[in-house]
């Protein structure tokens, strides 16, 4: 079972001026991986706090697949794929380019996310957007592949694992 952390990066959902469709969708479909959440936050568009709930998750949490949810676009107040790149080890730039690729069959406005994908010691980040119906998307765009990355990034499949045989 992957253990999975989902962060909404929202202003208003932290308010609680909205309520938050996307992170509850992720929630709902990460079951498909199979995956339980083993932690879910939502914080407030600020570099800093981004950053500090991704490394927890990584570090302390050490959960295996962070889902963010929400500020990957144009906004000023958008910093989750800077947050992420401060944070990550390695990119994984096929995740989000996966995610661009599919969206954009759906809608042009697709090449204007800014999503990042990443490794930080045995976790795997994924920002998504946070749009409910555009996570849905590009969870359902990248859901083949995540298992298989996981597995390489922890050592039990691929050459690490031969090596540990």
């Amino acid at each position: 079972m992957i253990r999975v952390a989902v962060i909404t990066v929202s202003d208003k959902g932290y308010a609680g001026e909205r309520e938050d469709e996307s992170g509850k969708a992720l929630k709902e479909l990460v079951t498909e991986l199979p995956g339980e959440v083993s932690h879910y936050e939502i914080i407030p568009d600020e570099k800093a706090r981004i950053k500090e709930k991704l490394t927890a998750c990584c570090d302390q949490l050490k959960v295996d697949l962070v889902l963010t949810t929400g500020g990957t676009g144009f906004s000023p107040r958008d910093v989750t794929p800077e947050a992420t790149l401060e944070v990550i080890e390695k990119r994984a730039p096929g995740l989000s380019e996966a995610m661009r690729m599919e969206s954009l069959k759906v809608t042009p406005r697709a090449m204007l996310s800014r999503a990042e994908a990443g490794i930080r010691g045995g976790t795997l980040i994924v920002n998504l957007p946070g749009s409910p119906k555009a996570a849905r998307e590009c969870f359902q765009a990248v859901l083949p592949a995540l298992s298989h990355g996981i597995e390489i990034l922890q050592g039990k499949t691929g050459e690490c694992a031969e090596e540990m045989k």
